[in-house]
C-alpha cells in the first residue's frame, strides 16, 4: 500500500530552504503518527511531495492511514497508488487500462496524466494515447472531457507508473507545529472550537482555556469535544488543557458590576486570566471564536476595549464569518454534535448591553470589582495534558471492560459521527450493529435490552468508553467496549 501527499498549494510556493523546513516538520507529524496508531510505515521525502510505503495491507490498516491522511494539517491530497514498472508508453497504458476496465463500463471519461523524468513523450501525448486505447479496449461509452464519469489518473516518474486508485483531500494549511503556538479560549460552542480548528489547521499548536462559570456538565463537555480536535487534528503534538474556576469572579461580576457592561467585564477578566496562562506557557497569542457584531459584547468598539486589558495578540479567526458558515465547518469537522448539545452556563447576561464600549465607564464600574476574587480564580487553575482529561484515574474510564472478540449474543453500538460512520461501515457476520451516534445515546438508552450486553465502538475508544461507564454508573444496563484487534 502506498500514497503520494500532495503539500498544501501555499506551501508550493515557498522559498527552497522554507519549504524544506516545512515539508521535514510534515515528514516527522505523518512518522509520529502513525507511530502511534501502531502502522509501520516509510515516509519517503520528495522535493514536490512525500510517499508514504506501507507496511500492512489490510481494511483496518487502510482506514487509519486514510483516518491520519485526511485529518493532518498540511496535506493538500493523497493519491493511493499502486506503482510499476515500464519501458514503453504502451507498457504503462496496459497497467493503466487493466486497472480502470470495469470501473469504466457504460460510462465516459478522460485521462489525467502527470509525468517527470525523461521520456520520448510528452503528458498531453500519453492522454492521447491512453485515452484512444481505453475507448477501444474497455466498455467504456465515451469520451468527456468537460464532465466524465470517471477520470483515469496515473503518474509517470522516470520508469514507473503510478495508478492512483483513489484520491482523498486533505485539511490543507501548514504542518502543526510549523508556525508557533497560542492559547486558546474554548468553551465548547460552534464559534470557540472553529476557531480552535482554524488555528491548528494554520499549522499553529493551540492550546486550550477554559473558564468554568458553574457546573461539572459544562466541563466535562469542553473536555470532550477539545479532546475530540487534538485526536482528530493535532494528534502529533502534545497540549495543554487549563481550567480556570470562574464561579467567583461570575459572583462578584452580579454583585457589583453595573448591568449592561456585565458583558464586556466578564469579557475583559478572561481576558486577564489567559494572557497570565499564556505568560506561564511562554505564549505569544490568545484565539478567541469571537465574530464581529454577533452578540452585543463582540461590536468593534467593545472588542476594541475588551482587548485593552491584555498585552497579547488576539487572534480571532471567525472576526468576519456569518454564523451559517461556523456551523458550516463545524458540521464538516465533527463538531457541530458536541456543540448542539453542550450544557451552557447563562448566569451572566447584561440587561440592554450596551454596543458602544466606552473604557472610562467600563474602568469605573470594574473599580467596585475584587480583583483579588481574580487571583484566587488563577491559583486555582488547573493545568492537564490533552491525553489525560478523559483518562484520570478519578474517571472510571480504565474500569470498562475492552473486548476485541464479541460474543454471539452481544449487540455492537457504532456511536461514531454519522460522516464517520459512512465512510468505513462496521460490519459483523454474526454480531447486531446499531449504528447511534454519541449525542443520541441517552435519548436512546430506552431502546435498549437490560439482557444484553452492549459493546460501544468509535476510532479512538475514548468516547465509548466514556458513554460506556456513564451508561453502566446509572445502572442502565451492561456496557463494555469494543476495540479492534
Amino acid at each position: 500500500m502506498k500514497f503520494v501527499i500532495k503539500l498544501f498549494p501555499e506551501i508550493t510556493i515557498k522559498s527552497r530552504p522554507v519549504r524544506k523546513q516545512i515539508t521535514k516538520i510534515l515528514r516527522q507529524n505523518l512518522q509520529t503518527l502513525f507511530r502511534k496508531h501502531d502502522l509501520s510505515v516509510d515516509v519517503q521525502n520528495r522535493w514536490d511531495s512525500l510517499v508514504v510505503v506501507m507496511n500492512h495491507d489490510d481494511d483496518i490498516s487502510h482506514r487509519k492511514a486514510i483516518q491520519i491522511l485526511t485529518h493532518t494539517p498540511g496535506i493538500g491530497s493523497a493519491l493511493e497508488i499502486v506503482e510499476y514498472e515500464f519501458t514503453t508508453l504502451d507498457e504503462a497504458y496496459q497497467r493503466v487500462r487493466d486497472a480502470y476496465a470495469a470501473e469504466l463500463a457504460g460510462k465516459t471519461f478522460c485521462v489525467r496524466i502527470k509525468r517527470a523524468g525523461q521520456h520520448d513523450f510528452t503528458s498531453h501525448q500519453a492522454e492521447i494515447y491512453m485515452g484512444g486505447g481505453l475507448l477501444k479496449e474497455t466498455e467504456a461509452t465515451g469520451v468527456s472531457l468537460k464532465n466524465p464519469e470517471v477520470v483515469v489518473k496515473a503518474e509517470i516518474r522516470n520508469d514507473k507508473v503510478q495508478v492512483v486508485r483513489q484520491q482523498v483531500m486533505g485539511v490543507g494549511g501548514y504542518p502543526l507545529g510549523s508556525q508557533g503556538e497560542v492559547l486558546s479560549l474554548i468553551s465548547g460552542g460552534f464559534d470557540s472550537t472553529v476557531a480552535s480548528y482554524l488555528m491548528t489547521r494554520r499549522g499553529i499548536k493551540t492550546h486550550f482555556c477554559f473558564f468554568n462559570l458553574g457546573g461539572s456538565a459544562h466541563e466535562i463537555g469542553v473536555k470532550q469535544v477539545s479532546h475530540y480536535l487534538w485526536s482528530n487534528y493535532s494528534e502529533s503534538h502534545r497540549v495543554k488543557f487549563i481550567t480556570v474556576p470562574f464561579e467567583g469572579v461570575v459572583e462578584e461580576i452580579l454583585k457589583n458590576i453595573d448591568v449592561s457592561q456585565m458583558g464586556v467585564v466578564l469579557k475583559r477578566m478572561m481576558l486577564r486570566a489567559a494572557s497570565r496562562v499564556a505568560d506561564e506557557l511562554k505564549l505569544p497569542a490568545l484565539v478567541t471564536g469571537e465574530a464581529v457584531a454577533q452578540v452585543a459584547s463582540q461590536t468593534i468598539t467593545n472588542l476594541a476595549v475588551i482587548d485593552q486589558v491584555c498585552d497579547h495578540m488576539v487572534l480571532r479567526p471567525l472576526a468576519s464569518m456569518g454564523k451559517p458558515e461556523i456551523i458550516d465547518i463545524s458540521r464538516r469537522i465533527g463538531t457541530e454534535a458536541f456543540a448542539a448539545t453542550m450544557p451552557e452556563y447563562c448566569g451572566v447576561i447584561s440587561v440592554k448591553p450596551t454596543t458602544v464600549g466606552d473604557r472610562k465607564k467600563v474602568e469605573s464600574t470594574e473599580a467596585d470589582f475584587n480583583f483579588d476574587v481574580l487571583e484566587e480564580a488563577l491559583r486555582n487553575a488547573k493545568y492537564e495534558r490533552i491525553d489525560d482529561v478523559l483518562s484520570g484515574d478519578e474517571s472510571g474510564l480504565e474500569s470498562i471492560e475492552l473486548i476485541s472478540t464479541p460474543a454471539l449474543d452481544d449487540v455492537i453500538i457504532d456511536i461514531r459521527h454519522p460522516n464517520e460512520a459512512a465512510d468505513a461501515p462496521l460490519t459483523f457476520t454474526n454480531n447486531t450493529v446499531l449504528t447511534i451516534p454519541f449525542y443520541e445515546v441517552d435519548s436512546r438508552v430506552a431502546e435498549f435490552d437490560s439482557n444484553t450486553r452492549y459493546l460501544m465502538y468509535c476510532q479512538k475508544g475514548t468516547m465509548s468508553k466514556i458513554h460506556a461507564h456513564h451508561l453502566n454508573e446509572q445502572g442502565k444496563g451492561r456496557f463494555a467496549v469494543y476495540v479492534e484487534s
